[in-house]
């Protein structure tokens, strides 16, 4: 049997949050889903609140995934110790609260959640990404394992993957909020993507209303970042796995507007 899991880029602001709930559901049927990530680190452009991460289980995610801005609000760290569907990068250091691993039931079988952050850029007090995945790894592993990595560097995000190869179901990059051309199968059976994009204003920068963007360039000072107005999109990929291997067999992308 082949399940579908889908997984979506970045939901940036209220706008974001409001357009996924018009039309994730209606995108899980059409594509028959069988299991939904979203990385909802930016709901609140900078952070996400408890009431955010419900809107997003109401929407249709599963499992929420998060990022460099997981504690963007500080509201939400009682709710990380408490949501087992609720994962920040599991390699922040031990002091952090919250999971980055976590397994879930689907139908008859059960799937693994890993969410990682890269340390090129993003540096994060953060441990080695390679390492922890392997550690997480040696335990006993479901049928799919998924994994987020939530990375600046597409160079660290690929050759996470090629490190990964075999071992998980798919892996898929977060943060830089632009889709990228690459989602393939990988030559062990991981399916791969380096970034899913984001799920927020078309006409912004990253999600960001692009005069406050140009200001910062120009060396201003550009205030707190707003969500910019206008139609959105959600985007992300759709990811076949084999029940019988484990690994993937094809990666679609997804951009709904």
């Amino acid at each position: 049997m082949i399940y579908h899991i889908l997984a979506i880029g970045d939901v940036v602001g209220e706008q974001g949050l409001d357009h996924l709930a018009r039309h994730l559901r209606s995108l899980k049927q059409l594509k028959d889903i069988h299991f939904t990530v979203v990385n909802g680190e930016n709901a609140s452009v900078v952070g996400i609140t408890p009431q955010q991460v419900e809107r997003l289980y109401q929407a249709g995610a599963d499992v929420v995934t998060l990022g460099n801005h997981t504690f963007g609000r500080q509201q939400l760290a009682g709710r990380l110790e408490e949501d087992p569907y609720l994962l920040r990068p599991a390699n922040f250091t031990g002091r952090a609260p919250g999971r980055g691993w976590g397994v879930y039931e689907c139908r008859h079988i059960q799937i693994g959640v890993m969410n990682l952050i890269g340390r090129c850029g993003l540096d994060f007090n953060a441990d080695n990404p390679f390492t922890t995945a392997d550690k997480l790894l040696r335990e006993e592993r479901p049928l799919f394992t998924l994994v987020d990595f939530h990375a600046e560097a597409t160079s660290e995000k690929l050759a996470m993957g090629f490190y990964l190869d075999g071992r998980v179901s798919a892996l898929w990059g977060t943060h830089t909020h632009v889709p990228t051309a690459d989602g393939r199968v990988m030559p062990k059976g991981t399916g791969y993507l380096t970034d899913l994009g984001m799920t927020g204003p078309v006409e912004s920068v990253l999600g960001i209303c692009p005069e406050q963007s140009i200001e910062g360039f120009l060396g201003g000072l550009p205030g707190r970042y707003q969500a910019a107005e206008g139609p959105c999109k959600m985007q992300g990929a759709v990811f076949s796995l084999d029940s019988q291997t484990g690994l993937c067999v094809a990666v679609e992308p997804v951009d709904v507007r």
